[in-house]
């Protein structure tokens, strides 16, 4: 059970000046922790008789927290679309496709996956169906950094129309089925 320091000095153990003396005495003579034994690498991911990569080493609370990151973001491109802001509802399943497919990599390899914004790519990389990595490739244009070197902030909504902006907010909820299949799999 944890000690309450009471303030009372008349009790040597809470005693103020006692108190001070031994943080002077830590600080001037530091500290020595023993160390725990260090926990074994992560072990690669396991391959299933299924196909599927199993969750050794995986990190499911991460991978849980983006996944509903990229579940909100697809109800924040839903909006966006009703909204008429077009570009804004794509740029939304842009993030979508990414925070899915990093939630499957933590979940995975216990870590997020490098890549240069080619979700595509990302896909390959956490193993996801070609199906998929070609829905995530179409939705690759629409990272800002990207769409911006291009159009300019105000044309951004003129350039897609509704119906464009409709089709991908069809590819980022596959995507995220996709994704919901895996990280939050009974």
């Amino acid at each position: 059970m944890p000690q309450m320091h009471t303030g009372n000095s008349a009790d040597p153990g809470n005693s103020n000046d006692s108190n001070v003396d031994e943080l002077e005495r830590l600080l001037v003579e530091g500290v020595t922790l023993s160390q725990a034994p260090a926990a074994p690498p992560a072990s690669p991911p396991l391959q299933r008789e299924d196909g599927d990569v199993g969750t050794q080493g995986g990190d499911v609370q991460g991978a849980i927290g983006l996944f509903a990151e990229a579940a909100q973001d697809l109800a924040t491109a839903g909006v966006e679309l009703g909204l008429g802001r077009h570009f804004a509802c794509v740029d939304y399943c842009n993030q979508v496709a990414e925070k899915a497919a990093q939630a499957v990599s933590l979940l995975r390899f216990g870590r997020m996956s490098t890549y240069d914004h080619d979700l595509g790519k990302l896909g390959a990389l956490v193993g996801a169906p070609r199906e998929i990595q070609d829905e995530m490739a179409i939705l690759t244009p629409f990272h800002p950094e990207s769409f911006y070197a291009d159009t300019p902030p105000e044309e951004a909504d003129d350039v897609i129309s509704a119906e464009q902006a409709s089709g991908y907010l069809q590819s980022a909820r596959h995507i995220l089925r996709w994704a919901r299949n895996i990280v939050l799999k009974p």
